[in-house]
């Protein structure tokens, strides 16, 4: 089955997610999201985007964590969705910028409120140290937030990389497999096919 040939891959891709949706048995949304250390080097984790549209695609994060803290240094990143169960990867490129505070508030008040917690809990990337103190950090956080909405920490926030580069590959026989490129050039999607 060819890849079909749309003007934009943002429409592109939602057909993609609800395939994958439908076929993958868990967590269709992950993806892999890369960031430069300041050493020069790559970095690399899994993620659960959260919303993607004409803007870009959106996940959430620690800004204190390494990845937070490496893409607001150098603020660009690719990304990478494989669904093995569809034979299909998506990747893009592009830069990123934080989301809106009321975006990102609106989606940390739909989360569960454990997850809530453990936003406030964790000190993301760090060493850990005791390993009880998680676990005591999450008791008194409940205490401190009984009966009333815990509030979104400051240091907690989303991410959207806004892409000039999406790529659809879909697996194929013989490895001849079917690469679909777009490219954003002067505000314009171009689209060409690459050999496997």
């Amino acid at each position: 089955m060819k890849i079909d040939e749309l003007d934009d891959p943002i429409a592109l891709f939602h057909q993609w997610y609800a395939d994958a949706e439908a076929g993958e048995p868990r967590n269709a949304n992950a993806m892999a999201v890369a960031s430069i250390g300041p050493d020069g080097r790559p970095s690399i984790r899994t993620v659960l985007m959260k919303e993607v549209d004409t803007r870009g695609f959106v996940f959430y994060t620690n800004l204190e964590s390494q990845k937070g803290v490496e893409l607001r240094a150098r603020p660009m990143t690719a990304i990478c969705f494989y669904w093995r169960s569809i034979g299909r990867q998506v990747r893009a490129e592009g830069d990123v910028t934080l989301v809106d505070p009321s975006e990102a508030d609106a989606y940390f008040a739909s989360r569960p409120r454990d997850s809530q917690i453990g936003a406030w809990a964790s000190e993301q990337s760090r060493d850990r140290g005791d390993p009880g103190r998680l676990e005591a950090r999450v008791a008194e956080l409940e205490v401190e937030y009984e009966n009333r909405e815990v509030p979104r920490p400051p240091h907690w926030t989303g991410f959207r990389l806004a892409p000039h580069r999406i790529e659809f590959w879909h697996e194929q026989p013989s490895r001849l497999h079917d690469r679909l490129m777009y490219d954003r050039v002067d505000g314009a999607w171009r689209r060409r096919w690459l050999d496997p």
